[in-house]
């Protein structure tokens, strides 16, 4: 329960630090509002900016709730550095899992509106900031969230370390709404994967690796609509 209350307060903080990040953002970029939902998307530098710093909110959450336990933050995160041959394996694992995800969400259209910009992409600085979200901060939050904290409470719980690499991998792909129920689909297999590989390698930087491999994969795959 305190896990799960704990998780459910990151979650929170992360989506009260990254709104008003993005209100303030999209304030300094002269716009006074949010745009109406089914209109033009949204810029990519404003919403991507703002994840980046609800992501470093939710990160400072689970630190004072792992230092409150009188835990130390590495240790319970399980922030071990994998092996060469475990990195290999892993991005091997990220190539093929990225390969499958790009077919089946080549044919599942997305239920949220595009957030890609309506031309090409408006600069560098724009492709550096989603870089940054997609590849580096999104696969830390999600891990240490999902593989990390919440993996360490349930699995020494009476859920015990199967069923929550099934609830973990089921929460996180339901987190990601903007695809349809087949995408989700896969990237719950890909959540089960990376569960499994947290529990065989103990190491929550492996699975951060994995994410951020099948993250980048698909990050030179995406073309401005």
């Amino acid at each position: 329960m305190e896990t799960t209350f704990a998780a459910l307060v990151a979650y929170g903080v992360y989506g009260l630090v990254g709104g008003l990040a993005l209100v303030a953002l999209l304030g300094m970029q002269g716009s006074a509002a949010l745009p109406p939902a089914g209109t033009q998307a949204m810029p990519m530098g404003p919403e991507h900016g703002a994840a980046i710093v609800g992501g470093a909110a939710t990160i400072v959450v689970l630190w004072i709730a792992i230092r409150m336990a009188r835990r130390d933050f590495s240790e319970y995160l399980a922030l071990n550095w994998p092996t060469r041959d475990e990195v290999m394996a892993a991005l091997m694992i990220a190539i093929m899992v990225w390969i499958g995800q790009i077919v089946v969400l080549s044919l599942t259209p997305s239920t949220a509106p595009s957030t890609s910009p309506p031309s090409l992409f408006v600069g560098l600085g724009e492709l550096l900031i989603l870089f940054v979200a997609l590849c580096v901060v999104a696969p830390i939050v999600e891990e240490f969230t999902f593989r990390g904290f919440i993996f360490r409470g349930w699995s020494e719980s009476f859920v015990g370390p199967t069923a929550t690499i099934v609830l973990t991998a089921a929460i996180w792909a339901a987190c990601h709404t903007q695809y349809g129920w087949w995408g989700r689909s896969w990237i719950f297999l890909a959540g089960l994967a990376l569960g499994q590989l947290r529990r065989r390698g103990n190491s929550t930087w492996l699975t951060v690796i994995v994410h951020s491999g099948m993250n980048f994969f698909f990050f030179l795959t995406i073309r401005a609509v």
